[in-house]
Formats: C-alpha cells, structure tokens, sequence
C-alpha cells in the first residue's frame, strides 16, 4: 500500500481583562452577545483513549492550532472640545465583518461544528460564538460619556478566534504487545474554522496608556496621532478618516466566500470518468446482526438505501473497494457498486448540508467518492465510514426497510454509523 497525504477538507469563561491599564476616559463596555456561549464537554476522547465499536461511525474535533488577534469592527475618529463634553452618540463606520464558520460550509451545520467551537473556547479559556452569526456589516451608533476635551477614537471590536482542526476517529490500533485494541486517532484531514468573543466598545485617547495587543490598543493604532495644537483646530465631532484608516478597512473586507454548489464542485474538473484498481472481493455493507444493508439506488436522483438481500438484488447490494490506500491503519477507497456500475458518493449541490443523503454516480476522480474506513480489531468486520471530502460519518436515521443512509457531522452517537463489512 501507499502512504498518501489527505487532501480532503474537514472541511469558553469570558475575556478576563481588557483595560486594566487604561485611563478613566477609555473605559470599556461590553455588550452580552445571547449567541456567545461556553460549552463544556468533560468526557471528550484524547488521542489514545480506549473506545468501542459503537464508536467506529462517530468523530470529534481535535483543535490543532489556534490564533486570538483584535479585531476592529466599527471605529470613527471624533474630536470632543471644551464646550461639548458630556454623553454623546457617534455613528461609526464599519471596518470589517467578521463571521463564524467551521470547515467547508461556510457557516456553522450540525453537532461537530457546534463541538468544534465549543472546543476551542474551552482551549483558550473564551467566551465564543458557537452558532452561526457575524458582526455587523452595517453603521454603528455608540453612546459614550466624553468626560473630557480631546481627539478620541470610537470603536466596537472584539477577539477573532481562528485556526485549525482535525478529525478524532475510533480505529484499530495495534499495541507494542503484538496485539490490537481500539483507540481514538488523529484521523486524515483537517479543516479551519473562525470565530470571535463578545463584542467590546468603547472610545481611546492617544494619550491614552492601554494593554498591548488589546482590542482598545488596536483602536488606538487606528487614530492619527498627531500633533494636539492640530487636533485643535477640529471643529467638535467627527474627523476624516485617515489614509491608514482608510487603507487598513480596505484591507480587512471580507474575501467572497467559496461553496459548495453543483457548479463550483464540477468546475474542478474532477467529475471526468475514472479508471478503477479494485480488489476483486465483493462486500455487503451490513447492519450489525440486522438483515438490511446498503443498496444502491435503481432510480436516478435517488439514493443508497437500507434493503434486505433477496435472489432480485441484481448485485445492488455488492461493493467493491477500488483504489485502496492506507495511512497509519485507515483504509482509503472508492465503493464501486456491482449492479449499477456507480460510486458511492455524495451529491456536489448538497455535499454541505447536515444529513444529506448517499448516492451513486459515474465514477471520476472526486473526493466526494472517497471514503476512509475505520476497522474493528483483526478477526471483527465492523465498520464505520467517513466521506473524505465532507468529513462527516455515515449513518442512518432509523432502522428501516428503505431508509437513506446519510451523513453525520458527528457521526451516530447511539452506534447506528457502525456497520460490518460482510464479504460474498
């Protein structure tokens, strides 16, 4: 076998102190966000830790990296003279926008992204957002109380939380004894997420003394520090932006986004019929002691179904793996189906949707195709298969005759993604 590289996309307590240092002038305020939240998980798996073959269809995220920067989201410079201290509203101008997304869907679908972020704030210690949501891209009125004259800026901001994740899998391990055990593993693939904490505003003063690296410390590099005899001759109120002001929001407007449609997917060029190497077994991919079993779909636009095997199946229910790889004990390969001639895959214009279903299509180089395999120990043919591509677990909803096999961010926690490779 090969070693091969993955290419396949994967894809809590509040900020403690902020303004310690900080003159009475830029005191901070913060404002509670109700999408902020800090979950807690004391029985997530570490790498190493024994687990079950109800476990071979789940995932968790293991946080690899991770970055905090601040982040201005809102800012306007205002210039406050002698005659007009006192509370005052100024509309601020937005700087950028920031918005929480995991992986490839561009925002945050089913449990393993909501894990994902939960994990990460728990790492660092901050309050997170852990759905979907973003700060606001529109004009922005902050309140504050001027107490005294002075060129002041006027910001909202917050801490931007990204980095990089990957996937935590149940597989076979084998012990320096000789023997095999179970384990969670660092699976293939990684993916990004970002995030942010609760939003902060405020107003900052160049002489102002204030924390290194603080959100009020990024505001304060935003203003234009110059001379006060110039400041001075400001009228009371707002002050043209400068060309670092300028630039700087320039700069940090968001990229477009890419998806996941039909149309980007195919523009890869990878949907171009592909020559299989299979291994010459063929397989049912079986319930655990159940007689249902995947099936492929005998109508177009439908999907790979749980059937019992019967004397009519037509090599519906036969699988071959073609194109096998294996990296540190996981299998990869394409499940190429005996009686419709199709791969399993997932269908490109739903690929990012939590419970999508799994279908066949003409094969081609595609990593909606692929699928890492998650083995039981020698001697046991159980299961569990994750897309490469998506990075979800595949599963079903219910035990039933013709019910859709899907995929599961997390996986099936109650052991519905195991399955048993059965040969024939």
């Amino acid at each position: 076998m090969r070693h091969i590289t993955s290419t396949g996309r994967f894809g809590r307590g509040l900020l403690a102190v902020t303004a310690a240092a900080a003159s009475a002038t830029a005191a901070i305020g913060l404002a509670a966000s109700p999408a902020a939240a800090t979950p807690t998980n004391t029985t997530a798996p570490r790498p190493g830790d024994a687990c079950t073959t109800a476990d071979l269809g789940t995932r968790h995220p293991y946080i690899k990296t991770t970055e905090v920067t601040p982040e201005i989201t809102h800012f306007k410079g205002w210039y406050v003279t002698q005659g007009s201290t006192g509370y005052q509203s100024v509309t601020t101008s937005t700087q950028t926008t920031i918005s929480v997304s995991v992986g490839l869907n561009g925002n945050v679908q089913g449990s393993f992204a909501v894990e994902t972020l939960g994990t990460v704030g728990a790492s660092l210690g901050l309050n997170v957002q852990v759905n979907y949501s973003s700060t606001s891209s529109e004009s922005n009125t902050v309140t504050w109380n001027f107490s005294r004259p002075g060129y002041y800026g006027v910001y909202k901001g917050t801490k931007k939380v990204t980095g990089t994740y990957g996937s935590l899998n149940c597989n076979r391990v084998q012990q320096g004894t000789g023997g095999w055990a179970l384990q969670w593993i660092v699976g293939p693939g990684s993916g990004s997420f970002t995030t942010y904490t609760t939003l902060e505003e405020g107003a900052v003063r160049c002489e102002d003394t204030v924390p290194a690296n603080s959100i009020m410390a990024k505001a304060k590099g935003l203003l234009d520090c110059g001379s006060p005899a110039a400041k001075a001759k400001h009228p009371a109120g707002a002050v043209a932006p400068t060309a670092k002001q300028t630039q700087d929001r320039l700069a940090q407007r968001p990229a477009p986004t890419s998806g996941t449609s039909a149309e980007q997917h195919k523009a890869t060029g990878r949907s171009a019929q592909a020559a299989l190497t299979c291994e010459p077994g063929a397989y049912k991919i079986d319930v655990p002691g159940k007689p249902l079993n995947w099936s492929a779909p005998l109508l177009a636009n439908d999907g790979i179904r749980l059937r019992e095997s019967t004397f009519f199946s037509a090599h519906l229910d036969n699988w071959r793996l073609c194109n096998v790889t294996e990296n540190n004990g996981v299998l990869e390969a394409s499940l190429w189906n005996w009686g419709n001639g199709g791969c399993a895959t997932i269908p490109a214009n739903i690929a990012n949707q939590e419970q999508a279903y799994l279908t066949t299509a003409t094969c081609g180089e595609d990593d909606l195709q692929r699928f890492y395999i998650y083995r039981d120990v020698p001697g046991s043919s159980k299961i569990g298969l994750q897309n490469k591509y998506t990075g979800s677990m595949m599963g079903h909803d219910r035990y039933a005759d013709a019910e859709l096999i899907r995929q599961y961010s997390s996986g099936r926690q109650d052991g519905t993604g195991t399955y048993t490779l059965t040969g024939v």
